[in-house]
């Protein structure tokens, strides 16, 4: 798993990890513009329901939404959700290929991030969790909060 230690982290998508059980995680650089660069710095970005596709041996992040930066004035024809290149080499695309033709495997982003004034996205392969294994998780995560109170005590 890709560790974000001293990277500062733009945005996370939570929901990812709740509903997907992560197999294997990528990082790949985004094809951006210069204002979509300054609003994405600025936070003016949503990870809630985006996925990543894969066209003519190319990852494309779609439905991502990054809004207009307020100070750019207007940008007529402006989509906050358009595709946008996602750069990973040729090798990493062929085995997402491969693995995503397994039944049930899809690709998320998982987080944006910056790292060395470059902007990243943490892509993951993941399968759906069930109903039950969600229960699970709320239940872990319930008891676990419970013991770190009563540790506090």
């Amino acid at each position: 798993m890709l560790l974000l230690l001293g990277m500062p982290t733009l945005v996370t998508n939570k929901r990812a990890r709740f509903d997907y059980a992560i197999l294997e995680t990528y990082e790949a650089g985004i094809i951006l513009t210069g204002q979509e660069v300054k609003s994405v710095r600025g936070g003016n970005v949503s990870l809630a329901g985006a996925f990543v596709t894969i066209r003519e041996n190319e990852a494309w992040l779609t439905n991502a939404h990054i809004g207009a930066y307020a100070k750019a004035g207007p940008l007529p024809g402006y989509d906050p959700t358009r595709s946008r290149k996602l750069l990973l080499n040729r090798r990493e695309i062929a085995t997402l290929l491969g693995k995503r033709k397994q039944a049930g495997l899809t690709l998320l982003p998982l987080s944006l991030y910056t790292k060395r004034n470059r902007l990243k996205v943490e892509i993951g392969l993941a399968r759906g969790k069930k109903k039950y294994e969600k229960r699970e998780h709320i239940k872990k995560r319930d008891t676990d909060r419970a013991m770190r109170e009563a540790m506090k005590r």
